[in-house]
């Protein structure tokens, strides 16, 4: 058991790092990856905070991933970066979206550390601020408190019926084992997927329905054997 599990771990590790070094946003050189009974750790050291983050997606997408520990630094030697440069450079990049309300976020930044907080009516706008901070220069890292505070009343059936219907287009073969909670406008997922992308998918299809302040996305991603069936678990 314990030589078949070295011998997946090592074709995992593989397969990892073929697709790190795929990834033209990723300096493969600089990322050492390591795999235990499928939980990847990256370490080594990345000029951004976005090539860190490319790295992080290129592991995820690799399937028979179950996890990722994020042990990178970020160097930042384009820094040398006031953080008031940061400042002005982010706010730059998110009023380059037109999708972003004027006002709506606000940023601190504090030794290239930004801090974004505020409200906005839809997650899709959240996850754009947060793209545009983090490809800006000198950043070392994201903590993203922005609420989403919806214009829209939800309807709870409503929610059920548009993620099911984006979770058969996208994920046919998983969509039968996946079931949808929603209480308040809180969806909660549970059951079984395939694949990470799957499993970000079946998010993105939640947190597309209006009225929707908050996803608890607690799929389990599966890589059963041939033959195999998944477990769907409780919900």
């Amino acid at each position: 058991m314990t030589q078949k599990l070295h011998s997946t771990d090592h074709s995992l590790k593989t397969r990892v790092s073929e697709e790190l070094r795929w990834s033209p946003d990723v300096d493969a050189d600089h990322v050492g990856v390591a795999v235990t009974e499928g939980a990847v750790t990256l370490s080594g050291e990345v000029e951004t905070y976005a090539q860190k983050e490319a790295a992080l997606d290129a592991a995820y997408r690799v399937e028979g991933v179950t996890g990722v520990a994020d042990e990178l630094v970020v160097k930042n030697r384009s820094s040398g970066r006031e953080d008031v440069d940061i400042v002005r450079a982010a706010a730059k990049a998110m009023a380059a979206h037109p999708t972003i309300p004027k006002g709506a976020v606000h940023l601190a930044v504090h030794d290239g550390c930004v801090l974004l907080s505020g409200s906005l009516p839809w997650r899709y706008q959240l996850d754009e601020a947060d793209r545009a901070v983090r490809s800006t220069p000198g950043v070392r890292s994201v903590h993203n408190i922005i609420e989403i505070k919806p214009e829209l009343p939800m309807a709870a059936e409503e929610a059920k019926r548009r993620i099911l219907a984006a979770l058969l287009r996208n994920a046919e073969d998983d969509a039968a084992n996946i079931h949808v909670a929603v209480r308040g406008t809180t969806i909660e997922l549970t059951g079984t997927v395939l694949t990470w992308d799957e499993f970000e998918q079946a998010g993105d299809a939640a947190w597309s329905t209006p009225g929707v302040t908050a996803v608890r996305n607690n799929l389990h991603v599966s890589h059963p054997e041939p033959g195999e069936t998944s477990m769907v678990l409780s919900g």
